[in-house]
């Protein structure tokens, strides 16, 4: 449809539409070449590149099962990866050629190794990603796929265990793609920054979407939010993903009021309820529209939005982002969601009634692989569990109010830790924080928090203390504050809470009392 229409922007390298399809098709070609069939699996370990953005295309459009692997993962984290997986070829950029180089030997699944030599890193002695598009033919690719065959199989985050591996369909991520193309309002002329890494969840679906309407693809090896922003400004970006952190992130930036944003971005975000405050920060110093969703790797992941309405504009611009920092409703392809009780009826629609999320329908996994008791725990009674407490506000949008694992019952009480942290982070301060439950021997639990201060500031434990008991009840409000230079994250920005309560929970055999 747009064979001259520029498809990929990677630094200073620039490939149209019609380039872009004859390297994936010279890539299906030589994996062809080295015995990849359907249902192949091909795990890539590689940054958000043009290479990896070609693995979703070239490897998936051949039937083969793509493996994406997060670059920020132990050496021992990927060995299991990549064996659990059955992966029999391996995709690695040269910036990680010595991970591999010291793992290979140890993956004894593996046929053969291409590496993508970016200039980074120290050369494996493997087959050379450019050769082995040079030698294989740019035809197009005919090949008949079940839309129930798996397309990838990607591993949870690993928040609280060994990554589990979710099984997707070609089903399950068409159906997304076409949510995140409705719901992020995606078109022609979209101008799509993947800050978000392609290898959490396949981009949320974006390295589908944005070519399915034929927009523009700005590819970003790491992240520095000073360069993000400027990439903003240079590239006309009006599209990105990214969790909280990015966006608290982009609002630290040292060249923040230095940047002029024509185009009004729009900036999905999720991994991690957003602050009401961070939100605010965004939409009034960067002029973006954060679009708030919420899904999980088994759900492909999209399976709520929180939909702007223009009744909303009529609220003071704090009401407004609290509003924003809601889960919302269900996307329209995505199936069914809501939130139970344990007797599995739905709760009322009070915003007080706290239940979990659930969904079934077209985005739901097909299960984890290799693992059916683990698959057996979420799938119940036709429903996929999220493990993530919540509310139904009298408008029917969905409040996220703590994950299952979370809630911190104090005296009886249950205390929320996503209400805390939001109240922490309000505090000017304050760049990130975590509260989390600790023993105590008269009411059994009680909330702490773990807060990173930003650069050049001060502020003691009385100071926090006195500013959150104005804005909380007092069973809420933290027992303890603990200053760290940073919080435990999975690269997706999601709290890996359970190594804080490792650190208050110490020497006992249970974590809960």
């Amino acid at each position: 449809m747009y064979p001259n229409k520029v498809a990929v922007i990677d630094g200073e390298l620039r490939f149209t539409y019609r380039e872009f399809s004859e390297r994936t098709n010279r890539l299906s070609h030589g994996l062809q070449s080295l015995g990849v069939t359907t249902n192949t699996k091909v795990a890539v370990l590689a940054p958000n590149t043009h290479e990896m953005l070609e693995c979703f295309y070239g490897v998936c459009q051949i039937g083969a099962v793509l493996v994406p692997l997060n670059i920020r993962l132990k050496p021992d984290e990927i060995r299991h990866i990549v064996n659990h997986s059955d992966a029999e070829i391996l995709i690695v950029d040269s910036e990680w050629g010595s991970v591999v180089e010291d793992i290979v030997a140890t993956l004894p699944k593996v046929r053969h190794v291409i590496q993508v030599n970016s200039g980074y890193g120290s050369p494996l002695q493997a087959i050379d990603y450019e050769q082995l598009l040079a030698a294989s033919s740019p035809a197009d690719i005919r090949t008949a796929i079940d839309e129930n065959q798996p397309i990838a199989i990607n591993y949870t985050s690993g928040t609280t265990s060994r990554p589990k591996g979710v099984i997707l369909t070609h089903r399950n991520t068409y159906m997304n793609a076409a949510d995140f193309l409705l719901h992020l309002r995606v078109s022609h002329e979209d101008v799509y920054l993947h800050t978000l890494p392609m290898f959490h969840v396949n981009g949320w679906g974006g390295v589908w979407a944005v070519t399915a309407v034929g927009g523009t693809h700005v590819c970003l090896r790491k992240i520095s939010p000073a360069y993000v922003l400027q990439l903003f400004e240079r590239e006309k970006i009006t599209l990105a993903c990214g969790a909280p952190t990015v966006l608290n992130m982009l609002v630290q930036a040292p060249n923040l009021t230095d940047v002029k944003l024509e185009t009004k971005p729009r900036i999905a975000t999720a991994g991690s309820p957003p602050a009401a405050a961070i939100i605010e920060k965004v939409q009034k110093y960067l002029n973006m529209e954060v679009i708030h969703v919420y899904g999980m790797t088994e759900a492909s992941p999209f399976i709520s939005y929180c939909e702007w309405r223009k009744a909303h504009e009529q609220l003071p611009a704090d009401q407004q982002a609290e509003i924003k920092a809601r889960q919302g409703v269900e996307m329209v392809f995505s199936g069914e969601t809501t939130v139970l009780r344990e007797d599995g009826t739905e709760v009322e629609w009070n915003g007080r009634e706290i239940g979990e999320i659930v969904a079934r329908g077209n985005v739901v996994m097909e299960g984890y692989y290799k693992d059916p008791e683990e698959t057996a725990k979420v799938m119940r009674d036709g429903w996929f569990h999220t493990g993530d407490l919540a509310v139904i506000h009298p408008d029917g949008y969905i409040e996220i109010v703590d994950r299952l694992k979370d809630v911190i019952i104090s005296g009886g009480e249950n205390v929320s830790s996503v209400e805390v942290e939001g109240v922490l982070l309000k505090h000017s301060a304050i760049i990130d924080a975590a509260v989390t439950a600790k023993p105590d021997d008269k009411w059994g639990e009680v909330p702490v928090a773990f807060v990173v201060v930003k650069p050049g500031m001060e502020v003691t434990a009385d100071e926090l203390d006195q500013f959150c008991r104005t804005h909380l009840a007092g069973f809420k409000v933290p027992k303890s504050y603990e200053f760290v230079n940073e919080l435990p994250r999975t690269s997706t920005g999601k709290l890996q809470k359970f190594q804080l309560r490792e650190k208050v929970w110490q020497g006992r055999e249970r974590r809960v009392q």
